[in-house]
């Protein structure tokens, strides 16, 4: 348990770095394009080396595709270009996996993760790989945000937009790859997207962002990791730990965007009362 929330802690920490770009450029779909595309590389590098092929394949494929959609963007790709490219590469995934034995077995564990029997040896790689993502995000910062800001001033003032994205696009790949062996490919999206979009909406100052960002997941981490071995010993079912902590994430997600809503909802009736106080 406490290997499994340490792990979430780290994720957290890099995604709320990470993440603070990738809500700035509205690039939500394409992680979620890079999460889908490690999946065959995962399946190959189990293939290949078992256990110790994961992170080796998921690197090449993470790394590869972000390259692809980078270009895809520059170039003026659609998003249904970008869909068309992941929806191809995750049933790839799949149709490699079912060519082993206990395949379904197998399609599970890498759909959705193993939070609860994370290894020391998988915690160390997913530390090495999360500080490399956060180095490659902390080295360019200043560009970008600049290119987050001001895309056209940046161009104007001679810096390289495509070794900017490359690195971001990069960055994200390796965090997907830190998570996906513990959160799985279908739920290292939210860690990487939902915190900084509630960050957001709860706050509007900008130095509040990372730390509201990092602070969400480990909440919902120890919340989630509690509820499920709650759940799992009181009525006997089997929980997927990292299943509750997403839906935890969404549903503090939910908070904020009630928190967002209700004053202007005041605000505005309000305003509709003075008006109609005042009118003839």
């Amino acid at each position: 348990m406490w290997r499994a929330l340490l792990t979430v802690a780290v994720l957290a920490g890099a995604a709320g770095v990470v993440g603070l770009f990738v809500s700035f450029r509205e690039l939500e779909f394409v992680s979620d394009g890079l999460v889908h595309a490690v999946f065959p590389g995962l399946v190959v590098g189990a293939t290949l080396g078992g256990t110790a092929g994961l992170l080796p394949g998921a690197v090449l494929a993470a790394v590869a595709a972000a390259v692809l959609f980078t270009v895809l963007e520059r170039r003026g790709g659609s998003d249904a270009a970008i869909a068309v490219v992941l929806t191809g590469l995750f049933s790839l995934g799949v149709v490699l996996v079912s060519r082993q034995e206990g395949y379904v077995f197998q399609l599970q564990e890498l759909l959705f993760g193993r939070l609860l029997t994370v290894t020391e040896a998988q915690l160390w790689q997913i530390v090495v790989v999360a500080i490399v993502a956060v180095a490659i995000v902390g080295f360019g910062w200043r560009a970008q945000l600049f290119r987050a800001f001001d895309p056209a001033g940046f161009a104007a003032a001679g810096f390289r937009p495509l070794a900017t994205d490359l690195m971001l696009g990069i960055a994200v790949a390796l965090l997907v790859v830190a998570g996906v062996q513990a959160l799985g490919v279908l739920m290292v999206i939210a860690l990487l997207t939902v915190p900084m979009a509630a960050a957001r909406l709860v706050s509007r100052r900008f130095a509040l962002l990372i730390p509201i960002a990092v602070l969400v997941p480990l909440f919902a981490g120890a919340l989630g990791l509690r509820l499920s071995f709650e759940w799992s010993v009181g009525t006997g079912a089997t929980v997927s730990p990292g299943a509750v902590v997403v839906l935890i994430l969404v549903g503090l997600y939910a908070l904020a965007a009630a928190f967002r809503l209700v004053p202007a909802v005041i605000r505005g009736a309000t305003v509709g009362g003075r008006a109609g106080i005042g009118a003839p």
